[in-house]
C-alpha cells in the first residue's frame, strides 16, 4: 500500500496538527507533496529546503561538531534537523530528511540510496534510516525517500507505529 498525502491531510486536519519539515537530498519534495493537498494551508506551518550545511547550522541549529564528527547524512544530523525545527516553529509534527540521492556524493559508508529521517512530535522523536538500491535513477530515488517518509508518518498519525 502507498500512503496517500489525502490520507495523512485527513488526519493532520481532523487532529489539528500543525506540521513543518526541513529537507535536505528530497530538495523540497515532501513539502511539494504536502502542499499539493487543496486546503493544506490547515495543517502546513512551514516547510524549509536546508540543502547546505551552513543552512542546517544557521537555520535549525545543527551543530558544526555533528556535522564534522557524523556528516550531514547522519541519524545525529537528521535528529538535530527536526529538533531544530521544531524549536523554531513549535509545529505539532516536524519532518527532517538527509541523504544521498545520486549519482554522486557517496562514500563506501554512506552509498547512494541511504537516506536519515527524523519524524519529530512534542511528546518524542524517532529517526529511521531508508536504503535503496544505488542504481535508482535521481528523481526515482527522492520519490521513493519521500514515499517512505510519508509511510511513516502516516504510521505514527495513525497509531501504527
Amino acid at each position: 500500500m502507498t500512503t496517500t498525502t489525502e490520507e495523512i491531510a485527513k488526519i493532520l486536519i481532523k487532529k489539528r496538527l500543525k506540521i513543518a519539515t526541513t529537507e535536505s537530498c528530497t530538495g523540497g519534495l515532501l513539502s511539494s507533496k504536502l502542499t499539493d493537498i487543496s486546503g493544506s494551508s490547515a495543517f502546513i506551518h512551514l516547510n524549509l529546503v536546508t540543502y547546505a550545511n551552513e543552512a542546517k547550522q544557521k537555520m535549525l541549529g545543527v551543530r558544526k561538531e555533528t556535522l564534522e564528527n557524523f556528516g550531514a547524512v547522519s541519524e545525529e544530523c537528521a535528529y538535530e534537523m527536526a529538533s531544530g525545527l521544531m524549536k523554531l516553529t513549535g509545529a505539532d509534527i516536524c519532518i527532517s530528511t538527509t541523504g544521498i540521492a545520486g549519482p554522486t556524493g557517496a562514500t563506501k559508508e554512506k552509498p547512494v540510496g541511504l537516506m536519515y529521517s527524523t519524524i519529530c512530535t512534542k511528546e518524542k522523536a524517532v529517526t529511521f534510516e531508508t536504503r535503496f538500491h544505488p542504481e535508482i535513477p535521481r528523481i526515482e530515488m527522492k520519490e521513493m525517500f519521500v514515499q517512505a517518509v510519508l509511510e511513516k508518518l502516516y504510521k505514527l498519525l495513525s497509531g501504527n507505529n
